[in-house]
């Protein structure tokens, strides 16, 4: 029941108390009407006896305390969905921002919705293709997987994110493909390229966006993953899609739950983030993956900037606990302008072996990706050694790993930001590369596909 009360006490901040309240719930959509007639949204953070904290996304600038009428609508915050919400734009709360008509609903959804019970999920192995060899290749995308992309301030994660969404594809199957794209805390000029790209590229028609920008309420903030999610979960196990979801930036989406938290005067955790982020953060991440009986699926891309390249701060460190490996952009491949900067050494698909092989990429793709990381692994040792000893040190061996390990970064994990590869030419550009070895260095790989796929460089 819609109840309204006129019992607005005090205002700091963006935060409202209201007074001699009752039946009001935690996280309830609030609704302020100024005696001007504008009318400004807020939801409840607190309530404590007949007293309810309220978090006004609007600010509370201009509000006057005695006229304010506030009413309750029973309800959290939810989202119309319907088929049509492919192709458009909408705000971190679900609101269009693309100028075009509201939704009619097929559904109208609570976005806080639950995780998905371990018990009902099915195992993923399907694979995904991105069209990014380093992932591809390497640290493989499985359907139903949580692979999150580790990034720093000022590299171009957001271009790796849009890449990604432009080109993402689940291979060897008819069912349809859609992408739910969430982005916290951005700029103007990043929700820009982000519609731009899509448009352009047609992928647009098969993305569903949730945009909450920079000056934009932290409490929407909050909100925005979440509706992406339910945007997600209804694509995918009512419409029966396989739908990639893009989080972008986790570390925005913690900031506001730590100056919402501050606000409510919680005692802080580590850094001054909520003791809970870790369970908060699961409740996020645990919404994606595949359900028994159900065709659809949900695989999580979530893309977090580390504050100083830290991967011990509380966000990438818990981030890491919950996902199924991670993808680490590095500072020093981005001066030495490789894009995308990804660092394949500390980078890991911990499912990466579920979703690789014969019937889903090729028969030599495991023994592929085990010598080409150890060739590259041992010729950055090699580099190691030429910067501390000098090139007259190394042997003749120790030389040709390290050019491999140079010609490996700037032809294999170098892309150009609109070129997307299949997994096949993935492959074969792997064992391009591995063509400047004699076939005795290639230890990793089984006979019978050295016999069929590799071929010496000539000499």
């Amino acid at each position: 029941m819609i109840r309204e009360y006129q019992t607005v006490t005090s205002i700091a901040g963006p935060l409202m108390l209201v007074a001699d309240v009752e039946g009001v719930k935690y996280q309830e959509l609030v609704q302020i009407t100024l005696p001007s007639g504008e009318v400004r949204r807020g939801q409840v953070l607190e309530v404590e006896g007949d007293h309810a904290l309220v978090q006004v996304f609007e600010g509370t600038t201009g509000i006057d305390v005695p006229s304010a009428k506030v009413r309750f609508m029973a309800r959290g915050i939810t989202i119309d969905l319907s088929p049509e919400i492919l192709g458009r734009v909408f705000g971190g709360l679900g609101r269009p921002r693309d100028g075009g008509p509201a939704i009619i609903p097929d559904r109208r959804v609570d976005v806080n919705g639950a995780p998905i019970n371990p018990y009902a999920r099915e195992y993923p192995n399907e694979f995904i293709q991105t069209g990014v060899s380093s992932i591809d290749g390497l640290n493989t995308l499985v359907r139903g997987q949580k692979l999150p992309i580790f990034s720093g301030s000022g590299l171009p994660h957001n271009r790796l994110a849009a890449q990604i969404v432009r080109q993402a594809r689940v291979l060897g199957t008819s069912e349809p493909f859609a992408v739910a794209f969430g982005a916290m805390g951005i700029t103007f000029e990043e929700a820009e390229f982000f519609i731009r790209g899509l448009t352009q590229s047609g992928a647009l028609e098969r993305t569903v966006l949730f945009l909450n920008l920079a000056d934009e309420p932290a409490i929407e903030r909050i909100a925005t993953p979440r509706a992406a999610l339910t945007a997600a979960e209804y694509l995918a196990f009512e419409l029966g899609m396989h739908v990639l979801v893009v989080l972008t930036d986790m570390t925005n989406y913690c900031e506001a739950l730590r100056e919402v938290s501050a606000a409510r005067k919680e005692i802080p955790g580590r850094r001054g983030f909520p003791g809970y982020l870790y369970t908060d953060l699961s409740s996020i991440y645990e919404r994606c993956g595949r359900i028994k009986g159900r065709s659809g699926s949900i695989t999580m891309m979530p893309v977090l900037t580390m504050p100083e390249d830290d991967k011990t701060h509380p966000i990438p460190d818990l981030t890491g606990y919950i996902t199924e490996g991670q993808i680490i952009l590095s500072r020093a491949m981005h001066r030495r302008k490789i894009a995308p900067p990804v660092d394949v050494l500390p980078s890991l698909s911990r499912l990466k072996d579920k979703g690789i092989g014969k019937g889903k990429t090729r028969e030599d793709h495991a023994d592929l990706f085990n010598q080409l990381y150890a060739c590259y692994a041992r010729g950055k040792e090699a580099e190691e050694l030429e910067i501390i000893l000098g090139e007259a040190a190394l042997t003749d061996v120790d030389k040709l790993y390290l050019h491999f390990a140079r010609d490996f970064e700037e032809q294999y994990i170098a892309q150009g930001e609109f070129e997307n590869r299949t997994v096949e030419q993935t492959l074969d550009l792997g064992w391009k590369l591995l063509a400047v070895f004699p076939r005795g260095e290639l230890k990793r790989v089984r006979d019978a596909y050295l016999d069929k796929y590799w071929r010496p460089a000539a000499r």
